[in-house]
């Protein structure tokens, strides 16, 4: 706080122990938790709240008004969780009046040059690798990795575990426990190393892949696939995760193994 080369507005309430480094900027009605570190030349807007134990790397630039014409000057926020690594030239915008709020869960890793829009709620334990980009009003589960380049259309959803390859164009929405590829992105299998790693056993791992196998690979239409998947299928919180978020699509779920000609 005794950087005489950084400027934080007074108004900002910031932890004694947060370190921040020259020629940062930190706005008015700023919130930043205990340690955190604030690497040079960020800007912290209006709205801001970090939690604790964040790195924030050079050329970030958090709460920003929304890239969107609608936007009309709302009291929104930008909310980040405790234990966030937001790399260099990250951009995180604040909210509009549809959800007030963009948000970013704890224990996220946000490599350099991401963007994450207005009114996107990201869940915990996320990766976006490098150049990855989220539109507005984007829902992503916990653990989702998206590798490098992956940009994501506005209102898509994806679920919990999901794994998308780098350079891919989300159109839809991706379920939870699955590996996404190819153009049209499609499904190529479940995220089983993610799964292993998380603690998920064999077992569990087999009764999530054949879910996906009705749905998938067995030429059903998505109706067909989830009233067998619920009449044959035991009942389990992967299953009736995997259920709900099919039956709560609103843009529909990417489609099976894509061959092109």
């Amino acid at each position: 706080m005794n950087q005489p080369l950084a400027y934080v507005h007074p108004g900002a309430k910031i932890a004694k122990n947060v370190v921040i480094e020259p020629f940062t900027t930190i706005n008015n009605n700023v919130i930043i938790g205990e340690g955190t570190w604030i690497g040079s030349n960020v800007t912290i807007m209006e709205g801001a709240r970090i939690g604790k134990n964040c790195n924030i790397f050079p050329g970030s630039v958090i709460s920003a008004v929304p890239q969107d014409l609608k936007y009309n000057d709302e009291d929104t926020t930008v909310e980040i969780g405790d234990n966030v690594t937001i790399r260099e030239c990250v951009t995180i915008n604040r909210g509009t009046s549809d959800r007030m709020k963009t948000v970013v869960g704890n224990n996220c890793l946000i490599m350099a040059y991401c963007h994450i829009a207005h009114d996107c709620i990201v869940g915990n334990n996320c990766i976006f690798s490098n150049n990855s980009t989220l539109a507005g009003h984007i829902t992503i589960g916990d653990y989702v990795v998206l590798a490098g380049m992956t940009a994501v259309h506005q209102f898509v959803s994806i679920g919990n575990h999901a794994f998308v390859t780098g350079g891919s164009l989300v159109r839809k929405d991706v379920p939870p426990f699955v590996k996404a590829a190819r153009e049209p992105l499609s499904y190529v299998g479940i995220n089983s190393v993610g799964l292993r790693r998380r603690g998920y056993s064999s077992d569990k791992i087999r009764e999530i892949q054949d879910i996906y196998r009705i749905l998938y690979q067995k030429n059903y239409n998505n109706t067909q696939a989830v009233e067998i998947i619920e009449a044959e299928m035991e009942a389990t919180p992967e299953r009736d995760e995997i259920l709900q978020f099919i039956k709560n699509s609103h843009r529909g779920i990417m489609k099976g193994y894509f061959k092109s000609n």
